[in-house]
């Protein structure tokens, strides 16, 4: 079988889709749902990469996200082996979970075609025959020749709206926002938050074409006559030199890490590295694990030979104060600014 293309680009929006192996559910239950959504939220920090709208359904899951970094197949690997390895721990298994690599489609960012992708996204809870939206039936309703009943309507938007595991229920404000999941574009685009829920009800209300949103599962990018002719000049790049090294940006270096802490706290690395609780030096670890991918004990080799199991703590301790401390969040939005 043929492995999936990947694009990846800088600020480049997808559509990702992963379904497990033989279509076997990949959530058992609420506690897997629960464990992949705080991966999510790790996998939003660890490769800065910005996820706008999420479903969780039996078998599969779907996501849009953005990626400034240029770096959408590393965050989504990490993403499908960790709940892979969680999973099959929890359950004393063994072997594959996802059926093959993940499905991504690159996005037009201009136009609606985000919009649309959020749409096909967040109408996954009601496909469902019973509420007679197959397919076929959504097709027939959305070319005019079938009609609802008042009770189906109510039904398909009951379920829309009390479905959990989507972010529709934040879009929507059904239920809070979880502080890693970004709305505020996809609201700003559809005219406010009114207006978007308009824009997503009235598929379930009247149906919906499927060659509308088709391309959004089988396509490698979606978008305006440009944006393709410039995805297929991407391809070509991918196919013959597997990896574009004149597009792909590599992530940041310690180096551009620590010039970027000095500069803000006006002092030489070498001189705080080794202080133990400074900030300086605990931000530096922090924003290197983040950003650089270096394990534990690169860092401590770094910062002049930390015990690796003290360099793991003060990270974890900094992403404590950090929900806290407005001004750390303020010290470490400017370094990122910086690298």
């Amino acid at each position: 079988m043929t492995r999936p293309l990947r694009i990846d680009v800088e600020n480049g929006w997808y559509h990702v889709m992963s379904r497990g192996i033989e279509r076997r559910d990949i959530f058992g239950d609420d506690r897997d749902r629960g464990h992949f959504l705080d991966l999510l939220a790790e996998t939003s920090e660890r490769y800065n990469v910005g996820l706008h709208a999420f479903v969780l359904m039996e078998n599969h899951y779907h996501l849009l996200l953005q990626t400034p970094q240029a770096n959408a197949s590393r965050a989504m690997q990490w993403l499908n082996v960790s709940y892979a390895s969680w999973f099959n721990a929890r359950r004393s298994r063994v072997g594959p979970l996802f059926q093959g690599r993940f499905k991504s489609t690159l996005i037009d960012g201009n136009g609606s075609w985000l919009l649309l992708a959020s749409v096909y996204i967040h109408l996954n809870p009601v496909h469902l025959a019973r509420l007679a939206l197959s397919k076929t039936e959504s097709a027939a309703e959305a070319r005019g020749f079938l009609e609802p009943s008042k009770e189906q309507i109510a039904e398909r938007l009951k379920k829309l709206r009390a479905y959990r595991w989507s972010s529709y229920r934040a879009y929507g404000r059904y239920a809070g926002t979880p502080k890693w999941l970004r709305c505020s574009e996809l609201l700003r685009r559809a005219g406010g938050r009114e207006a978007y829920r308009r824009y997503v009800q009235q598929h379930v209300t009247r149906g919906m074409d499927p060659d509308t949103f088709s391309s959004f599962g089988e396509s490698v990018a979606i978008g305006k006559t440009e944006f393709l002719d410039r995805a297929r000049s991407l391809a070509k790049r991918v196919t013959r030199e597997h990896r574009r090294r004149d597009f792909l940006k590599d992530r940041p270096g310690l180096e551009n890490i620590i010039a970027a802490v000095e500069q803000v706290k006006g002092e030489d690395w070498k001189e705080f590295r080794g202080r133990h609780g400074d900030t300086g030096r605990d931000l530096v670890f922090y924003l290197a694990k983040l950003r650089c991918g270096l394990t534990y004990p690169e860092l401590g080799a770094a910062a002049g030979g930390v015990e690796a199991g003290a360099v793991a703590q003060a990270v974890f301790q900094f992403k404590r104060r950090l929900k806290k401390n407005k001004s750390l969040t303020s010290l470490v939005k400017e370094c990122i600014t910086q690298i």
